[in-house]
């Protein structure tokens, strides 16, 4: 960018200037921008911003929830939780609550703590591992190799069953650690290994 600079023909401070002025571009000096700060991870788990997650050393922003997302993301966490509570198993349900994995600082669309893993304090700013039974939703601008990659984050920093809904495709995959297994819109997904005995049609969760 340049500025236009009006330069007199007489130089003579008493004088009048001429009517029809010189011009001269001349480059416009801004000041250099300062770099944007870098946190690390343990300095980010301490006071996190709000809906932003740490990965490989930058702050990213969860976005692209759409109502399909929300929608599925809301009847999730409410049918573990009153399963949970039904079922006398305890725990917590939580929707986005930061995480510890053995690489990032991850914020799951839902997760399940057991009353083991619970801390005694009741509070936390980030939890210390992966969560024992993660869900995580696709939205349109997530990519499937992607949230394949962080379900497998997951698994192999603490938690012990991934569950992926595509409410577009009507699909949901989950993995208890071994391998994947796929339900469709016209089956029952259940739980494989944590919050035992949990199902629910896929056409309820993803209608």
């Amino acid at each position: 960018m340049t500025a236009t600079i009006i330069t007199p023909k007489n130089t003579d401070p008493n004088s009048e200037p001429e009517s029809h002025p010189n011009l001269e571009n001349i480059p416009e000096i801004y000041p250099e921008s300062q770099p944007e700060k870098v946190i690390s991870l343990e300095e980010f788990l301490v006071k996190p911003p709000d809906r932003m997650e740490w990965v490989d050393g930058n702050l990213v922003e969860k976005t692209g929830m759409t109502f399909q997302h929300g929608l599925a993301q809301s009847k999730l966490s409410t049918s573990w939780r009153n399963y949970k509570n039904s079922s006398g198993q305890g725990g917590e349900v939580v929707t986005e609550v930061l995480c510890r994995t053995s690489k990032q600082g991850r914020r799951p669309d839902v997760a399940y703590i057991t009353p083991e893993l619970l801390p005694k304090s009741g509070n936390f700013t980030a939890f210390s591992q992966s969560f024992p039974l993660i869900a995580e939703v696709a939205s349109p601008e997530d990519s499937g190799e992607e949230l394949f990659a962080k379900a497998h984050e997951y698994l192999e920093s603490g938690c012990l069953e991934v569950w992926l809904l595509f409410p577009e495709a009507r699909l949901i995959f989950v993995n208890a650690g071994q391998r994947w297994r796929l339900f469709n819109a016209d089956e029952v997904v259940n739980t494989q290994s944590v919050l035992a005995g949990f199902s629910v049609a896929v056409s309820e969760l993803l209608a």
